[in-house]
């Protein structure tokens, strides 16, 4: 009932609020920035609560795994209150507010359909996905992260150190303890190492449902405005054919206001297929970290969006938070610190002369769009091998466990 209720009073809050020319002699931007502010609250208490989920679980999963004095050895923190910090705190976060920017709703839906799917809640899951594909496109590649969630869980160590773990158990034990293991669904390993197709069945199930109801609802409001079908144009359309070049933070504007019009087309299918041919690669590698495989999908869409905002940094800085213990031996970790504070500042200066004083020109502000571009390939990168790298490290720690228990 709750979800109901949120789900038709979304679009009444979105067309309403940001419309309104006073209530009760208040001006309308106050309006504007309660909902966000509270979008903006809404969403550090789902991170922190993921947080908490994904640091229990992964406790757990080393306790299976003999690996807990490595973990009090490295000395984990409180993830998810370090994240939530971060999301609130985030400069970005506040001027995305301030703004007006809808990326905090935008934001909100996202973070609940991670939210769902890492407590197992698949109608939440499913509300938020398609709330949040239903706000902009790119959110819809987040759907492998979700089925990875509900089919094995929170992120955990690779699945090969629970397969040599259950190996070993079934070695050192007798016929009626392994039989005993077997028939144990409770048993962690166990429980890592299957997939639970239930929940992704239920999960599509709700999301087609969820669907089907926003449509309905899309269809009633936009009845008079030309249907369904000028509301996918006005924007899906908008958004994949990038006919808006006004500068932003993005590199799309600049290319498309050089090329020629011959290949514009070309070069358009181009950058956006450019982040399908990173899903399949990415999922297969990191199938065992779904929290962190949304980060990365939510860092390369902020990469190639058509347009842009710094809401979608504010997310996705919010979410890499959440693995600062698995992250701890980043490399280049202050000099993208200084890159971040550096773009930050810079460029409101080069929009500013290029811009209302006209003494640059495009080059000044798309330098910084380029060294933004360049900063979050970088995150990306070092963030990925790092994790890889903490992978290995328990990778080998497991088998010198295996090598001492044989011997």
């Amino acid at each position: 009932m709750v979800l109901l209720c949120y789900c038709w009073f979304s679009d009444l809050l979105l067309s309403k609020a940001f419309l309104a020319c006073r209530i009760e002699g208040q001006p309308e931007h106050l309006l504007c920035s309660l909902l966000l502010v509270i979008a903006d609250i809404v969403s550090a208490l789902l991170i922190r609560s993921t947080g908490q989920s994904l640091h229990k679980s992964y406790v757990q999963h080393l306790e299976a795994l003999d690996l807990f004095k490595f973990s009090e050895e490295s000395g984990m923190l409180p993830s998810g209150d370090i994240a939530a910090l971060v999301y609130l705190w985030n400069p970005f976060t506040i001027v995305a507010c301030v703004g007006l920017s809808t990326s905090p709703i935008e934001n909100l839906a996202i973070l609940l359909a991670l939210y769902g799917a890492c407590k197992g809640l698949v109608p939440l899951a499913a509300f938020g996905w398609v709330l949040a594909t239903h706000m902009s496109l790119y959110p819809a590649i987040l759907i492998i992260p979700i089925i990875l969630f509900l089919g094995y869980g929170p992120d955990a160590p690779p699945r090969k150190l629970f397969l040599q773990r259950s190996y070993r158990k079934c070695g050192t034990s007798s016929s009626s303890d392994q039989y005993r293991k077997t028939e144990d669904v409770t048993d962690p390993l166990e429980l890592r190492i299957n997939f639970s197709w239930r929940r992704v069945m239920q999960f599509l199930l709700w999301t087609f449902i969820w669907g089907i109801y926003f449509l309905l609802l899309c269809d009633i409001s936009v009845k008079q405005y030309g249907g369904l079908s000028e509301m996918f144009k006005r924007t899906y359309g908008f958004i994949l054919t990038v006919k808006d070049l006004s500068p932003n933070i993005g590199v799309l504007w600049y290319f498309f206001a050089e090329v020629f019009n011959f290949f514009r087309d070309f070069f358009l299918i181009v950058f956006h297929v450019n982040i399908l041919f990173m899903i399949l690669p990415l999922a297969i590698r990191l199938k065992h970290r779904p929290g962190f495989l949304a980060f990365v999908y939510l860092a390369i869409s902020s990469m190639f969006k058509s347009y842009p905002s710094i809401g979608d940094s504010a997310l996705y800085l919010g979410v890499v938070a959440l693995f600062v213990n698995e992250l701890a031996d980043m490399n280049f970790s202050f000099f993208l610190f200084c890159g971040y504070v550096g773009v930050s500042l810079l460029s409101p200066v080069m929009h500013n002369l290029w811009i209302w004083r006209g003494t640059g020109n495009a080059n000044f502000y798309f330098a910084t769009a380029m060294a933004y571009a360049c900063l979050q390939i970088v995150l990306v990168v070092e963030s990925v091998s790092a994790m890889l790298n903490h992978d290995r490290k328990l990778r080998k720690i497991t088998t010198a466990q295996l090598a001492d228990g044989k011997s």
